[in-house]
């Protein structure tokens, strides 16, 4: 990728890699260089496994003007045009949720919740923090039963140990025959997101550079979790962070000498396209 001027497609993940550790703050600094290089003309992308409105507000913060990937590839959306013809929504059949209620026991679960565009339902309230969820408190609504899985949903969070995901996110796949993708959070939660078999934060980014008209040498990407896998596979230029997960580095084309905490992301796109002689 030696042309620089070139419009670029840079996919951010947000937990654990452009968002702090904390889960919400993004620093002046970040905030900067993402302005200075969409100024450019290239396209910061967030690529999460969140839910869209959990990642609304960081959307906002940075003032993008971008797509977004949430759910890991099953919603491909622009906030601020509801009528944008590139919308792509992918779903997971209900029977899953009806299956999973009846077999909750059988997993080393905290809480499990479906997931949709705007709302979410949660099994139970019981030391769930709600602004996990974006919230300031949860609804009698929010409370998830058979009779209010009405539609499919775009995905299912799972919560276990931190030390406990990835072996829950094996069995979760044998249990339901591969018939189903889970991806893991970065950041401190043991989060997983379950969603349609074969979608992908690289199934999402495929579909963005076929409508935005990019090659697939001027895809960039940052991540830090075992959800960016694919998205590494797919990105010639993927940056892994310095705090990365050993189950991803060896598909970054670099792993980078700074923390999520440590404006990893930003450091690396002032290295790439603010730096003279570049």
């Amino acid at each position: 990728m030696e042309n620089y001027k070139e419009r670029k497609l840079i996919a951010i993940d947000l937990d654990g890699t452009t968002l702090q550790s904390d889960g919400r703050s993004i620093s002046r600094y970040t905030k900067y260089i993402f302005k200075q290089v969409e100024s450019l003309g290239h396209i910061i992308c967030i690529t999460t496994g969140r839910p869209f409105r959990m990642s609304l507000d960081v959307y906002r913060e940075l003032e993008l003007t971008s797509p977004v990937i949430n759910f890991n590839g099953a919603l491909i959306s622009m906030p601020n045009d509801k009528n944008w013809e590139h919308t792509k929504s992918y779903y997971i059949d209900r029977s899953f949720i009806f299956d999973l209620l009846r077999h909750q026991q059988n997993f080393n679960l905290h809480f499990f919740a479906v997931e949709y565009r705007r709302k979410f339902f949660l099994n139970t309230f019981r030391n769930v923090e709600p602004k996990l969820f974006g919230v300031e408190k949860f609804q009698p609504y929010n409370r998830l039963g058979a009779d209010r899985v009405t539609e499919n949903p775009h995905a299912v969070l799972l919560s276990t140990r931190q030390k406990d995901k990835l072996a829950l996110a094996e069995e979760m796949k044998r249990h339901y025959n591969g018939k189903i993708d889970v991806g893991v959070w970065g950041g401190p939660n043991g989060i997983l997101e379950v969603v349609p078999k074969g979608i992908s934060k690289a199934s999402g980014l495929n579909h963005l550079l076929k409508v935005l008209d990019i090659p697939l040498e001027n895809l960039i990407a940052f991540g830090d979790e075992h959800n960016d896998i694919e998205m590494f596979k797919l990105a010639p230029n993927a940056y892994a962070m310095k705090n990365a997960s050993a189950r991803l580095t060896p598909y970054a084309s670099e792993i980078l000498p700074w923390t999520n905490d440590e404006d990893g992301v930003a450091r690396q796109l002032e290295k790439l396209f603010l730096t003279p002689n570049k």
